[in-house]
């Protein structure tokens, strides 16, 4: 066993979670954690070590797929390693193209995803980390797992039972690990506060989110929406969607396109801490044209208005009575196809459900979280997809004429007190 306290790998072991997972002797490693609870870095963490404990070895990261696999695991790696010059110094070399880190005693650590169980039967592994469980298959997970040699470790947010519950927890050589943001020693005051202030909202939530258990997150909103590769290059540009959020609440910004009678939804940014010159910054980025219409929250005139007077075509979302609910009305009409490179938006979509009172009654009313970036596309559908009622109910068919030689019977009589006739 290495000496985590001595260089090059002392400052790594700085959590409960990295030790927790560093010293465990079970195959098969679970950490079920809330949000921010830091359990995906301190994983990445225990491999680097383990990279440079042995020569030659082969260490896979695997997640849903790449674009989650880049604003995830991948992220957190690099951000450990240029955080660390002595991991540098051990480091041969990183192939950005094939996502692989080469050590110089020979071990390689990549980063991968797999289509299918068939695709994960190719190659074999030294350790392996999978990010984010719950949107991987079983049978990808079989394969993988298979051709493991000493370890695996798995992690994920429990919205709700799955194979991992079902298959894997409480079997011999298993540790399960529950965590949340109260175990991350380096995760900032104001994000803790967020997180708690689900409590409130719905106690689900809290559950899952603040207290790493595993939950029932029932009466998701959206059933309506697929992952797709790209935006169709025929597909009409309705118009871009913008939320305003600068310290606690990031600034969300997608594009909504129209083809064949359904949705094409683009993520282009999710930040917080943006000024208004920022985000005009980042539209220019995603060459977001000055003629496109971006519709705002109506709620931030004046960020509105100084987007306008630097020569943004921008306006207000056309809020009124009962606006959220039906704007998710109109959505809830469209097959809503969501671009794989859309993470927040993705996650987003898998978390945002109805509101339920104290008896677990649902209220018709979502939930106040988990929407950056849902609310702009709402914004869109207020502006530009909002179907007229104004209509008046027609019958199915005309009633007959009254014959003039009616003799006033018993029908007409009926029908005519209930204004029929």
């Amino acid at each position: 066993m290495i000496d985590i306290n001595a260089p090059p790998f002392n400052g790594l072991g700085g959590s409960v979670l990295f030790r927790q997972n560093y010293f465990s002797n079970a195959h098969v490693i679970i950490n079920q954690g809330g949000t921010s609870s830091g359990k995906t870095y301190a994983i990445e963490q225990v491999l680097f070590c383990l990279a440079c404990q042995a020569p030659k070895q082969v260490i896979t990261v695997v997640a849903q797929d790449i674009p989650n696999l880049k604003a995830g695991a991948l992220r957190d790696a690099l951000s450990i390693y240029h955080d660390s010059a002595a991991l540098q110094a051990m480091v041969k070399s990183y192939n950005k193209t094939d996502r692989i880190f080469e050590f110089n005693n020979g071990t390689i650590m990549e980063f991968k995803s797999y289509d299918n169980a068939q695709d994960a039967k190719s190659g074999k592994r030294d350790y392996l980390f999978i990010n984010e469980a719950n949107g991987i298959s079983w049978g990808v997970y079989t394969e993988l797992a298979l051709r493991t040699k000493q370890r695996i470790f798995i992690d994920y947010n429990p919205n709700t039972g799955f194979w991992v519950h079902e298959k894997l927890i409480g079997r011999p050589n298993v540790q399960l690990i529950i965590s949340d943001h109260r175990h991350n020693p380096f995760l900032e005051q104001n994000v803790r506060d967020k997180i708690e202030s689900l409590k409130e909202a719905d106690i689900e939530l809290w559950k899952v989110y603040a207290r790493g258990l595993t939950g029932k997150v029932t009466g998701l909103i959206f059933n309506n929406w697929y992952v797709c590769g790209q935006i169709p290059a025929s597909a009409r540009l309705i118009a871009t969607g913008l939320d305003f959020g600068f310290t606690n609440d990031q600034t969300g910004c997608l594009q909504v396109y129209q083809q064949n009678g359904e949705l094409w939804v683009n993520e282009l940014f999710y930040e917080t801490g943006l000024t208004n010159t920022d985000i005009a910054n980042r539209l220019k980025a995603y060459e977001v044209s000055t003629k496109t219409e971006i519709i705002a929250d109506s709620a931030e005139p004046k960020s509105i208005e100084e987007l306008k007077r630097m020569g943004w075509y921008i306006t207000g979302a056309k809020k009124g009575a009962d606006s959220i609910k039906n704007s998710i009305d109109i959505l809830k009409r469209y097959k809503i196809n969501v671009t794989r490179n859309s993470i927040n938006l993705r996650n987003e979509l898998s978390r945002y459900k109805w509101r339920v009172d104290r008896w677990g009654k649902t209220i018709n009313e979502p939930v106040d979280a988990c929407n950056h970036l849902i609310d702009p596309l709402r914004y869109v559908a207020l502006n530009k997809l909002k179907v007229s009622y104004d209509a008046k109910l027609k019958s199915r068919m005309p009633f007959a004429q009254k014959s003039p030689s009616a003799g006033g019977g018993i029908f007409d009589e009926l029908i005519s007190s209930y204004g029929l006739a």
